[in-house]
């Protein structure tokens, strides 16, 4: 059986340039299909007959080189949103909704599954509090064993509702919640990133 996304005998470099990038845009469509679910980072599941088609492409990361030694650079080159204190954000996160900003920390804790998600946190404040961090249209991911990197972020914030069956999901992939309500949904401050540079 042919591979779909293989080049053809015969084709040009810019048919393998529109068939890649095809293939590229095809992957992060079955991702957000799959988030949309709310299937997360699940690798399929019987229950589900889309979960299998939608983790069929494994999206494995890449750090691009950073313009720093040491730092490995994940999504787009970091632009200019203002940086902010983490801190801040967290103190006054309906202030920040809906803002890009740049943001440093420390990694608390990484996706164990494909590193879909990070959660930081102010880089003096211990354990806690943090929020998590996802990537845009699942575009890119990092390292499953983040934790204890310090980080810079580009994003946008957001505050949003976890729904029970997601906040299960992520807590099963290692997340925590600070605040859960009594139906098992957690209200979180989640920064969607474009980009994200990490070092030791």
């Amino acid at each position: 059986m042919p591979v779909p996304d293989a080049p053809k005998r015969g084709e040009g470099k810019a048919e393998q340039s529109a068939r890649a990038i095809l293939a590229r845009m095809r992957r992060r469509f079955l991702f957000g299909v799959a988030l949309l679910l709310g299937i997360g980072c699940k690798t399929g599941s019987s229950e589900n007959p889309t979960a299998s088609a939608s983790a069929a492409p494994v999206h494995e990361s890449t750090p691009e080189p950073a313009e720093r030694p040491g730092v490995q650079a994940f999504g787009a080159k970091l632009g200019a949103s203002p940086a902010q204190p983490l801190s801040e954000i967290l103190t006054r996160p309906d202030a920040y909704a809906g803002k890009a900003v740049t943001v440093e920390g420390r990694v608390l804790r990484a996706c164990s599954r494909k590193g879909c998600w990070m959660e930081l946190a102010p880089a003096e404040a211990g354990e806690g509090p943090g929020c998590r961090v996802t990537f845009k249209d699942y575009g890119f991911f990092v390292p499953t064993d983040s934790a204890g990197a310090k980080a810079r972020v580009e994003a946008n914030v957001e505050v949003t509702k976890v729904e029970p069956a997601m906040v299960s999901h992520l807590e099963q992939e290692g997340a925590r919640f600070a605040a859960k309500s009594p139906d098992g949904s957690a209200k979180e401050v989640r920064l969607v990133a474009t980009g994200v540079e990490l070092w030791r």
